[in-house]
């Protein structure tokens, strides 16, 4: 598994930015999903999800549109600390287990929640697309691992 430490701070999600919910974190929900068996295969999921559940907000390519870029880390996409204008977040994103958390319980604002299996392929596609890769597929077992920031 590769765990890259990124140096610049990071959601879209704030994600968070990616895409979150209304459930207390990463957990099972309603109409959980089936888990992938591949990371690539999580990838490509979640690139569908996102774009059903988070480009209107974090755009296309995850640059930010009304919501904050969940794409370009070393541009400043999910920045360690939250920035002051958030409203939502108030923790730091040093792994992707915390922007996990921070997602599941807020993404997306006011809307209904997805299964848990697709906001952790949300992620897992915000992470490839920041060049992020993992051996396995992402979850609660090793997304403590995937360290953003230390």
């Amino acid at each position: 598994m590769r765990t890259p430490i990124l140096a610049l701070t990071i959601v879209a999600a704030a994600v968070a930015a990616a895409c979150g919910a209304s459930s207390a974190g990463p957990g099972p929900t309603t109409g959980e999903s089936s888990s992938p068996t591949t990371f690539k295969d999580q990838v490509a999921r979640g690139q569908t999800l996102y774009g059903e559940n988070c480009a209107k907000c974090h755009g296309a390519s995850g640059e930010g549109d009304r919501g904050p870029a969940v794409v370009g880390l070393d541009k400043g996409a999910l920045p360690l600390d939250p920035p002051p204008e958030r409203k939502l977040r108030t923790m730091q994103f040093k792994t992707a287990a915390d922007v996990a958390g921070f997602v599941v319980k807020n993404m997306p604002p006011g809307g209904p929640s997805l299964p848990t299996a697709d906001y952790w392929a949300i992620l897992a596609f915000d992470l490839h697309a920041n060049g992020v890769d993992l051996d396995a597929p992402l979850d609660e077992s090793n997304a403590g691992s995937v360290v953003l920031h230390k």
